[in-house]
């Protein structure tokens, strides 16, 4: 069977989850296209043959992370932006006008195609495509009603995207099943969104299996758009200088990778899957903003953590693990100066929490759940 899976590009979340989808889906003899854009779309160019590049869509963001205030006046109006990468003043499309082009991208291609499924991770684009040319679909979502962080003039905006979701033919949230969905907050009351029936929290796409490490390090795994690592680099940085214990720090900018020790934290600008898996294990506790594919990483190996969020998704996270026991919010560096101190004094009792919530984790298997998922829409 043909296969059309999207996937968005705010932060890497999506394309974590798509990628290891499409190569089960591979695996079973179906022939898979995808569509995304920015660092994601280079991702999967790497790994799958038919990968065609759409318009991303994104936040304002400079480099002190998510502009709110912007990011509003952003949804109709262009805005001149810094680009920290490039070196340059650019002028930034409207998130009106760059899902306009993304959904002609999509469009492009539709014909000659021929999806008998499409798949969306958090792709709306692709679930309006869905609806007009009436091809079944699959939404992967960990973020539907947001009630964390999330501005009342983007209401009207959310009530316009449930309309699209509404019209999935299945959902999949890459979740547990309540009371333990770490997304809960942003998911929302899917009986007053008229959702249930057709929703399913299959749990995470992540091996939950328990593994067992040591505790000689903090690890602190900065992720996210350049302007999101920078501002979280600044608040990490002064307070883990002050700590004794021995940090790892990596700064997730892909390519070669560069080391760097200083007192008493490594700082890498990457860290391969292979070492990224070992810091996680071997860790005390994990410093991160809070975003659903590491929160998952952190219940894989039953670590605590401290939650620096920077946009409403990763809020609605950290105060799920929060209330969970297993996480501290923080907020800037004063709050992280007592988040860690409360974590050295308490680290017992969060682990105790963090091991509960793996064996409750480690009972799903999201990843094979999806694909039987997919199957039973094919039959």
């Amino acid at each position: 069977m043909r296969l059309l899976l999207s996937c968005a590009e705010l932060g890497l979340g999506h394309v974590s989850r798509i990628l290891p989808l499409g190569k089960k889906l591979q695996t079973r003899g179906h022939e898979l296209f995808f569509f995304s854009g920015g660092k994601a779309y280079q991702i999967l160019q790497k790994e799958f043959s038919h990968v065609y590049k759409c318009t991303p869509v994104s936040w304002y963001e400079n480099g002190h992370g998510i502009i709110t205030s912007a990011s509003l006046l952003n949804v109709l109006l262009p805005l001149p932006i810094y680009n920290v990468e490039q070196n340059r003043l650019e002028i930034k499309n409207s998130n009106a006008m760059e899902t306009i082009h993304r959904y002609y991208d999509l469009r492009e291609n539709i014909r000659d195609i021929a999806p008998d499924i499409l798949i969306s991770d958090g792709d709306i684009n692709a679930l309006r495509l869905a609806q007009r040319w009436k091809i079944p679909s699959i939404y992967i979502a960990n973020m539907i009603r947001p009630s964390y962080g999330f501005s009342a003039f983007l209401n009207p905006g959310e009530r316009l995207v449930e309309r699209y979701v509404k019209n999935a033919t299945r959902i999949i949230i890459p979740d547990n099943p309540p009371p333990y969905t770490v997304s809960e907050y942003s998911i929302g009351n899917l009986d007053n969104m008229g959702l249930n029936g057709k929703v399913e929290y299959v749990g995470s796409f992540v091996d939950t299996t328990p593994i067992n490490g040591l505790q000689d390090h903090i690890f602190a795994p900065i992720s996210g758009p350049v302007g999101t690592r920078a501002q979280l680099l600044k608040t990490i940085l002064p307070v883990l200088e002050k700590v004794r214990t021995k940090c790892i720090i990596s700064l997730g900018m892909p390519g070669k990778k560069v080391t760097v020790k200083i007192g008493n934290y490594e700082l890498s600008t990457w860290l391969s899957e292979k070492e990224r898996q070992e810091s996680m294990r071997n860790a005390r506790y994990v410093i991160f903003s809070g975003g659903h594919a590491t929160c998952f990483e952190t219940i894989k190996y039953s670590k605590p953590s401290i939650c620096i969020p920077s946009q409403p998704e990763q809020l609605g996270n950290a105060a799920k693990l929060t209330d969970l026991g297993c996480s501290i919010t923080a907020k800037n560096k004063k709050q992280l100066e007592k988040a860690v101190q409360k974590m050295e004094t308490q680290l017992g009792e969060y682990t105790k929490n963090a091991r509960k919530l793996n064996e409750v984790s480690s009972k799903f298997h999201g990843l094979e759940r999806a694909v039987q998922i997919v199957d039973t829409l094919l039959d």
